[in-house]
């Protein structure tokens, strides 16, 4: 009897993933996430940075730049985690040289970039996919929870914000004036997916965005409005907000029904556990303390208020799903027809702040 083990089938063999930049984004949200996934390894990063990668990745191997990486083949999956301007040609150079590829939010600078994108990966029968973390955030869970449960009834008006207290601009390239800088397509691209997949497109989006700190070369602020007059989510209204200048935020999420509303304060733990340099799968990841509040009227005319745990949250999930789409096993977390449809609706957003009035697709 052979004591060799037997060969490693594609759809059981680790996915092996080349991570392109080692910014924020790179180091905080991506390498440790992927890193939690059984059978997923981290196995090289771009980066003129070798010394930040070794200090948490001791056994990373580092290549100077992203042809290097995508001519690896010991690499299965790319992770573009660069500065926005550089994901649509990072990602061509993966799928051309026939890499799998998750590109972090916003997928491109404009929807005409997302749609070459996924017409070469079609062709090239790769996995392209785009990293919606916040699909997983425990709050959002349990909002998309409560309106399946039909908790609150009927939805007629939702507001989600992201409303941080960052008075300084700081010399960063997302707060300077170049492509893919902004608020709208930082922050925007999840309040906006977020609400894609809890009501669907709406009839219209109006934009107003603002750059309000003292030096601010972008916008720093923005308020959108998707007004629902027609489909099943209608009549509703939808407000996404997201500003740097509130030292008291506003709730994450205030959504009502004609059977009653539900609040939530505070945002989702795992952005703060990862800037600390937690990584997912230990006691308590994803568990959001905050409870949220139901308030809804009983049939004798009282109300009833009531406190709602969060489920938990779990970026590793998004990862998981990564995994199985490159073996073949599952579907992606988030289809090219939807990441070129946000993508169209942020291009669609510019167009209504530059014009003032509301526009549809």
């Amino acid at each position: 009897m052979s004591s060799q083990p037997p060969p490693t089938s594609p759809a059981r063999a680790p996915v092996r993933v080349g991570l392109v930049g080692y910014g924020f984004a790179g180091q905080t949200f991506h390498a440790p996430v992927l890193s939690a996934v059984p059978d997923m390894v981290l196995s090289a990063v771009a980066s003129s940075q070798p010394h930040k990668v070794h200090n948490d990745w001791p056994g990373v191997a580092v290549v100077p730049d992203v042809e290097a990486l995508v001519a690896r083949p010991d690499i299965d999956l790319v992770v573009v985690a660069t500065p926005n301007a550089q994901h649509h040609p990072v990602a061509m150079a993966a799928l051309r040289a026939g890499k799998h590829v998750v590109v972090d939010k916003p997928f491109t600078l404009d929807v005409a970039q997302a749609r070459e994108l996924a017409a070469l990966a079609t062709a090239q029968d790769r996995v392209l996919t785009v990293y919606q973390n916040r699909r997983w955030d425990a709050d959002f869970l349990t909002l998309r929870a409560l309106l399946t449960e039909g908790a609150v009834g009927r939805p007629v008006y939702f507001e989600s914000h992201i409303d941080r207290f960052r008075p300084q601009v700081r010399d960063r390239w997302r707060e300077q004036a170049m492509p893919g800088a902004g608020l709208w397509v930082d922050l925007g691209s999840h309040l906006l997916d977020q609400a894609l997949q809890l009501f669907g497109p709406p009839d219209t989006l109006q934009l107003d965005t603002a750059a309000l700190r003292e030096g601010a070369q972008v916008e720093d602020c923005f308020h959108a409005v998707l007004r629902y007059e027609s489909g099943l989510s209608a009549p509703l209204r939808v407000v996404l907000h997201a500003t740097t200048l509130a030292a008291h935020a506003a709730p994450r999420y205030l959504l009502h029904g004609s059977l009653g509303s539900y609040v939530k304060e505070g945002v989702d733990p795992q952005e703060d556990a990862l800037r600390a340099g937690g990584r997912p799968g230990g006691a308590g990841w994803g568990v959001d303390p905050r409870e949220g509040l139901l308030v809804s009227s009983r049939d004798d005319g009282t109300v009833e208020r009531r406190p709602m745990p969060n489920l938990p949250g779990d970026y590793a999930r998004y990862y998981g799903r990564v995994r199985d789409a490159v073996r073949g096993t599952g579907p992606v977390p988030v289809t090219l027809e939807e990441a070129v449809e946000l993508m169209a609706w942020l291009d669609l957003g510019r167009r209504s702040a530059d014009e003032g009035c509301a526009l549809s697709l």
